[in-house]
C-alpha cells in the first residue's frame, strides 16, 4: 500500500490541475481565448524564468556524471529516425507529421517532469534533472523547429531555421541561466559575495513567477480540451498516443534497467524525460510554424490524461524493484 500511495501522490496533483482547467472552462471562469493567451504567457515568460532559475541555482561543486545524459539524448535520437519513415507513411497530412513526430521526443519535462523528479527522489531528483534540462531542452527545440520546417508547405531557409532555434524562448531561458551561473562563478572566483538572491525584491518576483509556471500550464491544458474534434482526428491521436505512453517509456526505461549502470535518481529523471505527456509548448510552437496546432492539443491532452496511469505504474514498478 505505501508503493502505491507513493506513486500515486507522484500523480494525482497533475490530474486534478488539469480536471480543474476543463471544470473552469465549462462553467465559464476560463475560457479558450483567455486560456490560449495565457499559454503563450507561460511559453515565452514563466516557463523561460523557471529554466533559468533552476540553471542557476545548480551548485557549483555538482559533479556531472554524463552517462544518463547520453543514454536519454542518444535515445530520443535513434527513436526519432528508426520512426521518421513509419510516420511518413502513417500520417499522410503533411502539416500533421511534425506534430505526431513530436510525441517520440518531446515530453512535457519542464513544467511537469522536473516537479515530478523533486517529488519522486527529492533534491538530488532536482538537481539531476535540471542538469539534464540544460542538454536536453535545447535539443527538444532543434528536434521541434527541424520537424515543423521539414513538413511545412512554406520553405525554409537554413537561416530561418538556425534564426528560429535560437530566439526559442526556452533556448534563451537556459541561456540566461547558464550566463547567470557563469557570474555567479566569476563572482565567487573573484572573492565577491553578490549574487542574485542578495537583489531580494527581483529573486523574489523571479521566483514567484517560476512557481506558477506549472500551476496555470496545466490549468489552460485542461481548458483546451475539445471532445468535439477527436473523431477526425482519431488515427493520429492514437499514433501519438501510444509513442509518447507506451513505446517511449517501455523502451527508454526498460532499456535503462537492462543496461544496469544507472543509479536511482537517474530512473526519476528518466520517468520525467519518457513517462511524461507531449509538452505544452507543442501547441503554440504548431501554429507559429504552420503545424496542426488542433491535433497537438488533443494529442497533448490524451497524453497528460494516460500518461497519468503510465508515470504512475512506472513508479510502482520501480518502487517495487526496490530503486525508489
Amino acid at each position: 500500500m505505501q508503493d502505491f500511495l507513493f506513486a500515486l501522490n507522484a500523480i494525482a496533483p497533475i490530474v486534478l490541475f488539469v480536471l480543474l482547467g476543463y471544470i473552469l472552462k465549462r462553467i465559464g471562469l476560463l475560457p479558450k481565448p483567455v486560456a490560449s493567451q495565457l499559454n503563450k504567457i507561460v511559453f515565452r515568460v514563466f516557463l523561460p524564468i523557471m529554466l533559468a532559475l533552476n540553471v542557476y541555482k545548480i551548485e557549483l561543486g555538482t559533479t556531472i556524471d554524463f552517462s544518463y545524459i547520453l543514454w536519454g539524448i542518444g535515445f530520443l535520437l535513434v527513436l526519432f529516425l528508426v520512426m521518421l519513415w513509419p510516420i511518413c507513411r502513417l500520417v499522410p497530412e503533411r502539416s500533421q507529421r511534425g506534430v505526431v513526430l513530436q510525441a517520440i521526443f518531446r515530453s512535457n519535462y519542464a513544467l511537469i517532469g522536473i516537479p515530478l523528479a523533486t517529488a519522486l527522489f527529492g533534491e538530488e531528483g532536482a538537481i539531476l534533472s535540471t542538469i539534464m534540462s540544460a542538454f536536453m531542452i535545447p535539443v527538444f527545440n532543434i528536434l521541434a523547429v527541424f520537424c515543423l520546417t521539414l513538413f511545412s508547405d512554406k520553405k525554409a531557409s537554413y537561416k530561418s531555421i538556425l534564426l528560429g532555434i535560437l530566439k526559442n524562448p526556452l533556448i534563451l531561458g537556459i541561456a540566461c541561466g547558464c550566463l547567470l551561473l557563469l557570474c555567479r562563478m566569476l563572482f565567487s572566483h573573484l572573492g565577491i559575495g553578490l549574487r542574485l538572491t542578495h537583489i531580494t525584491p527581483i529573486y523574489k518576483v523571479l521566483n514567484d513567477l517560476s512557481g506558477v509556471a506549472t500551476p496555470i500550464a496545466l490549468l489552460c491544458l485542461g481548458a483546451n480540451f475539445e471532445f468535439s474534434a477527436i473523431p477526425a482526428l482519431k488515427r493520429q491521436i492514437t499514433i501519438g498516443v501510444l509513442l509518447r505512453c507506451v513505446i517511449v517509456p517501455i523502451l527508454g526505461i526498460g532499456g535503462a534497467l537492462l543496461l544496469g549502470c544507472f543509479e536511482s535518481g537517474h530512473f526519476a529523471v528518466f520517468i520525467a524525460l519518457f513517462a511524461t505527456p507531449l509538452a505544452v509548448s507543442t501547441v503554440p510552437m504548431a501554429q507559429e510554424m504552420d503545424g496542426d496546432h488542433a491535433l497537438a492539443g488533443q494529442i497533448l491532452v490524451f497524453t497528460t490524461i494516460i500518461s497519468a496511469f503510465t508515470i504512475f505504474l512506472c513508479t510502482y514498478a520501480l518502487r517495487l524493484l526496490g530503486i525508489f
